[in-house]
């Protein structure tokens, strides 16, 4: 069994930042696990500029953005196997996994970084009826033939949901020719970034229908139209607002769900709400020693976040590695009234030098609203807000003098307030 101080599992932005991380705080003994390929995750097929203005202070696009990080790794000489799929983890940390060359291999890790990213959500998860025809695709999967692959799936194009994905895959598929018909999303907001919204369908004329949904889908071997309808406020279809839109081609852009069946066998603690593991301040799981960030925790709107997340990973991945232990007394954070789950869920303020970063998104639009802080029954912040939709992730930073002024607090809740 091969021994490593750290054994960075996914070779996306998030796990490269991780190990990057790790190296810079001393460890050298480290491997990265990628099942596919190439490092770069899911960066590589994102072709559209618009990242790395927090991280690089500069413009890129996806694939140049993980080679910043990929060139590091390779001038650090941190080493990584590709095609490399990780089939088993546990408590102890000990990882199986396989590839062509290696076959099955068993890896004990000092410490592990959880860094798998997320699926999209299939048709399966969303029981559309209909007929089970060709020309239905997730966006994610149509963005990989686009860019990667060379392939245009269709001429005429439905989209369910308004995801980033699924916004972005409005322009790229008119940008390749195709007629993108409407963009029909079931909440009463979207749920992407609002620059999306603009730059990918206001500036193409492509309609967003809210508070719609699909009723059906007609077609035997390839789709051929689908009927869509308004919702109620119950989300329920309502009759005689049906439409027919002819298509050949349905995208899904209908959520992302965090990959973590390797945590569930590592019996870690998963979030109701994210479906990411829960961690403390330092990035670290319930079980000792494995750490977690980037989409594998929650779903980010920014790869600048993730990256920002991942170097706290595999800073205190390192310092475990060293010696350090997270485990003092921790306060839990609640997230309470409008904001749906916090990262971190626990915070030990002995563990905090200046400030802790706490991300957060809210269930539904709130506007002239306010973020509230409570440290048990009393007010610490309260940050007026012109606009919260659940598209855009929110960030309060808790400073070391807040939390050494409430040393003997039970819990810190964030909530919205109208006023």
């Amino acid at each position: 069994m091969q021994e490593f101080d750290v054994v960075v599992i996914g070779g996306g932005p998030a796990g490269m930042a991780a190990a990057v991380s790790a190296k810079e705080e001393g460890i050298d003994n480290i491997l990265i696990l990628e099942r596919e390929d190439h490092l770069g995750g899911i960066l590589n097929q994102c072709i559209h500029n618009g990242f790395g203005l927090h991280t690089f202070k500069e413009e890129l696009t996806g694939p140049e953005y993980a080679q910043r990080f990929i060139d590091k790794i390779e001038e650090y000489k941190i080493p990584y196997k590709l095609n490399s799929m990780v089939i088993d983890l546990n408590k102890d940390k000990v990882i199986t996994a396989v590839n062509p060359e290696d076959g099955i291999m068993e890896l004990k890790a000092k410490s592990i970084i959880l860094a798998m990213g997320c699926r999209e959500r299939p048709r399966g998860a969303i029981n559309i009826p209909g007929s089970r025809c060709a020309g239905i695709y997730t966006a994610g999967t149509a963005q990989k033939f686009v860019n990667i692959e060379g392939y245009v799936p269709g001429k005429e194009v439905v989209i369910l949901g308004s995801g980033d994905i699924g916004l972005i895959m409005a322009r790229r598929m008119t940008l390749e020719g195709a007629k993108v018909k409407a963009v029909v999303e079931l909440m009463p907001y979207s749920s992407g970034l609002k620059r999306n919204i603009v730059q990918c369908l206001e500036d193409f004329d492509i309609p967003l229908k809210l508070s719609h949904t699909i009723i059906d889908i007609k077609g035997r071997d390839r789709v051929e139209g689908v009927t869509i309808a308004k919702v109620d406020e119950n989300r329920r279809p309502i009759k005689g607002s049906e439409e027919y839109i002819d298509c050949d081609t349905l995208l899904l852009s209908v959520g992302l769900l965090p990959e973590n069946e390797l945590s569930r066998k590592a019996e870690i603690k998963l979030s109701s709400v994210t479906g990411g593991p829960e961690v403390d301040e330092s990035m670290q799981t319930e079980t000792e020693g494995i750490f977690a960030c980037g989409n594998v925790l929650h779903v980010h709107d920014l790869v600048d976040n993730v990256t920002t997340e991942s170097y706290n990973a595999g800073k205190n991945a390192a310092n475990y590695v060293n010696g350090s232990r997270f485990n003092g007394d921790k306060i839990e954070i609640m997230a309470t009234e409008g904001v749906r789950y916090t990262v971190p869920k626990f915070v030990n303020p002995d563990n905090i030098k200046k400030q802790l970063e706490v991300r957060f998104r809210v269930g539904e639009v709130y506007k002239d609203s306010y973020i509230a802080v409570y440290f048990d029954g009393t007010q610490e912040m309260h940050i007026k807000k012109r606009i919260l939709t659940p598209g855009e992730m929110e960030t309060v930073r808790l400073n070391k003098d807040m939390l050494l002024k409430h040393k003997d607090c039970k819990k810190i809740t964030i909530k919205v307030e109208r006023e």
